[in-house]
C-alpha cells in the first residue's frame, strides 16, 4: 500500500493548537499513523459525506477526508466529542 500525504486545513490546525499539550502529542501521533493506514481499527465513516471519516483520540475526535485518487488524507476538524459534529 502506498503512503498517504497528510494535509491539515487551517481551521483544523488552529483547533489543534487550542488543545491541552498532552492531547496535542496524542492527536499528532494518531494523525501520523493515518499516512500508513488511512482506515485504522475503530475508524467510523460519517454518514453526511462520501469521503469523511473520524477516529477517536481519548475524548477528542479527528474528522478527516481520504482522497484515494491523489493519496491524500486531509484533516478537517479536531475537537472535543461534544462539539465536533455541530
Amino acid at each position: 500500500m502506498a503512503s498517504y500525504k497528510i494535509e491539515w486545513k487551517n481551521s483544523a490546525y488552529k483547533e489543534l493548537q487550542k488543545l491541552p499539550r498532552t492531547m496535542i502529542t496524542r492527536v499528532v501521533a494518531a494523525v501520523s499513523e493515518l499516512s500508513n493506514e488511512p482506515f485504522p481499527h475503530g475508524v467510523k465513516k460519517l454518514v453526511s459525506s462520501e469521503f469523511s471519516y473520524r477516529i477517536r483520540v481519548g475524548n477528542y475526535r479527528v474528522v478527516y477526508e481520504v482522497l484515494e485518487n491523489r493519496l491524500i488524507v486531509e484533516i478537517v476538524r479536531v475537537r472535543h466529542r461534544k462539539d465536533v459534529y455541530k
